[in-house]
């Protein structure tokens, strides 16, 4: 083991991953494997991964945002255009068992880094690209960022039914999903390999992602051929589906089980409810799911939000409390689990580090780099793989 690696912790230590990208959905998934412990080694151009320029920011190029997306990377700076260019970064990739990128397909292929180019260096690497949409259909090119694909998957419509309005929901979650379904499959792909000694290649279409994604549930009756209904879990689509005002606050306050819903009425004084046909079994209060979730809200005022936490912490009904997402990350439940932890970089100061939330008994994930500066270790990387420009 280099001293490289005995630096490190996390069951990935040994695999090496080049990332060719930007912005938030392929640089996130290249960090979920640099927090599990392999040498992610980001490769920008001499201005840096945009990302890296979105304030706030103490330095150039070294954007609050990054400072979580690029941890545990090395940084190299390459100019594709340039002469050696390709040549490095294909030297670079020989040394790979990962390459990661979101640059689109014919891009890639005007570079010459497509597929078969990258795999004739070496035929052991998982390849993994992704893009808006599939490589092999009209839309291959298409431009696409998290927006687009919530509006081409679905996902604004199904705002549109709560809300009426076609809101996008508030938080990038595409490539959030996306990111974590790459990481995913390249570790699929690496067990293969392991197995097999063969690389191949992984696309991860955003657009098919999402698409599967939201029909897990929404596909509902329109799964049977000929379909029963329309295609919308109604108890999802509920413009009732809501927090709770309680007499002093809000809460979430979810029966779900026939129990959870004959102790509720039983609580609020209306145990007769837990015999009304529409409340009666899971798909009845499916099928009532307004008339259920507005009449829950009008009883949960009833009593405080502490007592309704009491009351369902003793029968096992899921409650809780509505938090303000700093409310939240800054909750002693945050704190005890290092979900939001103070970090000092070396050259951008104090700042709050996203801690890893899996927990791995034996090879523990973490922090082994601070997020690098733009190209900090070109140097070091080309002289590792033995690429010299002249050469």
């Amino acid at each position: 083991m280099s001293p490289e690696q005995e630096r490190r912790a996390g069951p990935l230590v040994g695999v090496r991953v080049v990332e060719l990208a930007s912005v938030i959905m392929a640089p996130y998934a290249a960090q979920q494997l640099g927090d599990l412990g392999a040498d992610v080694i980001k490769v920008e151009p001499p201005t840096g991964d945009m990302t890296r320029h979105l304030p706030p920011q103490r330095h150039s190029g070294m954007g609050a945002g990054a400072l979580n997306l690029n941890r545990n990377k090395r940084s190299v700076t390459i100019d594709l255009k340039a002469p050696n260019g390709r040549d490095a970064l294909l030297a670079l990739i020989a040394t790979a068992d990962v390459f990661i990128t979101n640059v689109r397909p014919h891009a890639l292929a005007r570079l010459g880094l497509g597929y078969d180019e990258v795999a004739a260096v070496n035929p052991g690497l998982v390849y993994a690209n992704a893009q808006g949409f599939r490589s092999d259909s009209a839309l291959g090119n298409h431009a696409a960022y998290d927006d687009i694909v919530q509006a081409a998957s679905g996902l604004v419509w199904l705002n549109e039914q709560v809300s009426g309005e076609p809101y996008y929901v508030p938080t990038v979650l595409v490539d959030k999903v996306c990111g974590l379904v790459i990481a995913q499959s390249v570790l699929a792909a690496l067990h293969h390999r392991d197995a097999t000694g063969t690389g191949q290649h992984v696309e991860v279409p955003m657009a098919d992602t999402m698409l599967a994604f939201n029909l897990v549930e929404h596909l509902a009756a329109a799964t049977l051929d000929p379909p029963q209904g329309p295609i919308g879990y109604p108890r999802a689509l509920s413009s009732q589906r809501r927090a709770s005002r309680t007499a002093d606050g809000w809460m979430c306050i979810l029966p779900y089980s026939d129990r959870n819903w004959r102790d509720f009425f039983g609580f609020v004084g209306r145990p007769e409810l837990a015999d009304d046909p529409r409340f009666r079994s899971l798909g009845d209060r499916a099928r009532h799911a307004d008339e259920l979730y507005e009449l829950a809200g009008r009883f949960a005022a009833r009593h405080t939000s502490a007592e309704w936490q009491r009351f369902c912490d003793s029968v096992s009904i899921p409650a809780a409390p509505v938090l303000s997402l700093t409310e939240a990350a800054t909750s002693a439940y945050a704190r005890e689990g290092g979900l939001l932890q103070r970090a000092e970089h070396p050259t951008e100061g104090g700042y709050h580090l996203i801690g890893q939330p899996v927990r791995f008994s034996r090879t523990p994930a973490g922090l082994h780099r601070h997020c690098p500066r733009i190209g900090q270790h070109t140097e070091e990387v080309l002289a590792e793989i033995g690429f010299h420009p002249a050469s």
